[in-house]
C-alpha cells in the first residue's frame, strides 16, 4: 500500500483538493485499496475547518465528491506514517524539511516536480483562481499515480 500525505499552508484548498481528487482517481481505476490518501497544513490556523467552498465548487464541477474533510496539522509521526509527503509550494517543502530533519527517507516533494514544473501551486485562497489550482493538481496527481502503481 502506498501512503500520501498532501500538505499545504492551511489544508482547506490545494492539499484537500488534492486528497479528493486522488482518492477519486484511484477509485475510478479500480485501485483504491493499494493506497491510503491523506492530507495536512504546515499552519494550526484553519485546524478543525471545513475545505474552503470554492475549493469543494470546483470539484464538484469537475465531479470530484469533495467528502467529509475537516483541516489538521502535519504532526511528526506522519514522517513515518507515510511513504511520500507532497507539498504544493516552497514554503511546505521549508518548513516540512525543519519539521523531519532534513528529510532522511527522501519522502519529501513538491506537487508539480512530478510533472517536471518548477513551480509552485499556487495558493487559490489569495489568488482566486480555482482552475489553475484544478489543472496544476490533476496532471500532477495523475503522474504520481502512474509512478507509484
Amino acid at each position: 500500500m502506498v501512503k500520501v500525505l498532501f500538505v499545504c499552508h492551511g489544508n482547506i484548498c490545494r492539499s484537500a483538493m488534492a486528497e479528493a481528487i486522488m482518492k477519486e482517481l484511484v477509485k475510478r481505476k479500480g485501485i483504491a485499496e493499494d493506497y491510503y490518501i491523506d492530507s495536512a497544513a504546515t499552519s494550526t490556523e484553519a485546524i478543525g475547518y471545513y475545505m474552503y467552498s470554492p475549493a469543494v465548487r470546483k470539484l464538484k464541477q469537475k465531479g470530484i465528491p469533495a467528502g467529509n474533510h475537516v483541516a489538521r496539522a502535519l504532526r511528526k509521526r506522519d514522517y513515518q506514517d507515510f511513504d511520500l509527503l507532497i507539498g504544493m509550494d516552497r514554503y511546505n517543502i521549508r518548513d516540512m524539511m525543519r519539521m523531519y530533519n532534513d528529510d532522511p527517507e527522501g519522502k519529501i516533494r513538491k506537487m508539480l516536480d512530478y510533472v517536471g514544473i518548477d513551480r509552485d501551486v499556487a495558493d487559490p485562497w489569495y489568488t482566486g483562481d480555482f482552475e489553475a489550482t484544478w489543472q496544476d493538481l490533476i496532471v500532477s496527481i495523475e503522474e504520481l499515480i502512474k509512478v507509484t502503481q
